[in-house]
């Protein structure tokens, strides 16, 4: 049973501080992803948790034992790099055993455990054969063999799958979940791209310039992110965004404007929110309609209409220069050029204040059943202020 807690890890690189307040909880046997941009400090923080990199401030524990200043040999992790690194003169074997030999273990011993990795990894019938001799998802899973053989405490994978093209990387990432059943053991995995992340991950850990945004389940941070970062950054392909104004609030929620003049009640926590003030309404593609089912519906121009087999990408703009995806079926017939209306369904928006933070939800979305944007009915507001559907 091995946990792992950072808690206020920093590091920097003279006077550029690349990681910053780092707090984080890595459960036993939890699959951890650390996802973001490029240059967010993903990879820094894996390598300080590795012992490749020194913090300037903080500490690091790995199950009961300090291992802030302890070298990487000593910490009980293994670590798998975005270059597969094999020896190109050894063969298979050789090079998931030679980390053993350094330690000069028994033969036997290593026999077994290096058997034992390939059985595993599928990898028995390709242990005589030299790195050259092997695909790009084959000498990936001698890296990976290379690390089960040290039984560490904590896996790290720093971007493993950067290297393999589209349709490789989706069997490695079948592999190394596969692998994480098998092992039951605690990983912690460094990507870019959130597919993999989504697909891969009990806990994301999303980074932005050196500090955690946010930390949750994938479809946690899917439903619930907590700003626009997160938002527009989980899930593919990403949120869209189109400023608006508060129109009026009430117990249902707050009342924004659409492209067009159309209204829309979005059912989040109008508390400290101002008629009149600007926000940004977050619009998934996935969730929005070319057929204008919805609470709302607004027009656009069809710009461009990818066809995808299974599904259909149609990037639309409307008549004040917005530009939106939406998601739809691969039997959609729309075509360029064609006005499009889109169907907003209320309870799938989210609505982001000016720094950017995400008005929390109404337990009850099912509050706003049935008001419509274009309805004229009214609804209850605060003392002072009316509300107008």
């Amino acid at each position: 049973m091995t946990e792992l807690s950072l808690r206020g890890v920093e590091k920097a690189y003279g006077d550029i501080k690349v990681l910053h307040d780092i707090d984080l909880s890595i459960n036993s046997r939890e699959f951890v992803v650390f996802v973001g941009p490029s240059g967010c400090g993903k990879s820094t923080l894996l390598r300080c948790i590795a012992g490749l990199e020194s913090i300037t401030q903080g500490a690091i524990r790995i199950g009961s034992r300090d291992v802030t200043y302890l070298e990487p040999a000593d910490r009980g992790v293994a670590m798998v790099f975005q270059s597969y690194a094999l020896y190109p003169h050894m063969s298979v074997y050789d090079n998931i055993a030679f980390g053993l030999k350094m330690q000069k273990m028994p033969k036997a011993q290593i026999a077994a455990k290096v058997q034992d990795a390939a059985r595993i990894l599928q990898l028995e019938p390709l242990l005589t054969r030299k790195p050259k001799a092997l695909s790009g998802g084959q000498r990936q899973r001698v890296a990976i063999g290379r690390a089960i053989v040290q039984q560490p405490e904590v896996f790290l994978f720093d971007e493993p799958l950067s290297n393999l093209d589209a349709s490789l990387r989706v069997q490695m990432r079948i592999e190394i979940a596969k692998l994480h059943a098998a092992l039951q053991a605690t990983m912690i995995y460094v990507t870019h791209d959130q597919v993999e992340a989504m697909t891969l991950a009990d806990k994301i850990v999303v980074l932005n310039k050196g500090g955690i945004e946010q930390v949750g389940s994938p479809l946690q941070l899917y439903h619930h992110p907590c700003n626009r970062f997160v938002a527009g950054f989980i899930g593919s392909p990403q949120m869209g965004f189109v400023p608006t104004t508060v129109l009026a609030t009430a117990a249902e929620g707050v009342q924004v404007g659409l492209p067009g003049g159309a209204r829309l009640w979005v059912p989040v926590n109008a508390a400290g929110v101002a008629i009149g003030s600007p926000l940004t309404l977050g619009l998934r593609p996935e969730h929005l309609s070319e057929q204008g089912l919805g609470d709302a519906q607004f027009s656009a121009q069809a710009l461009l209409v990818e066809h995808l087999g299974g599904e259909t990408f149609t990037h639309a703009q409307t008549g004040d220069g917005l530009q939106v995806m939406v998601k739809g079926d691969g039997m959609s017939t729309v075509q360029a050029g064609q006005t499009v209306l889109i169907g907003v369904s209320a309870a799938r928006c989210h609505l982001f204040d000016e720094q950017g933070r995400a008005l929390p939800r109404l337990q009850e979305v099912g509050q706003v059943a049935g008001i419509k944007a274009n309805s004229s009915r009214a609804v209850p507001a605060p003392t002072g202020e009316t509300g107008q559907a």
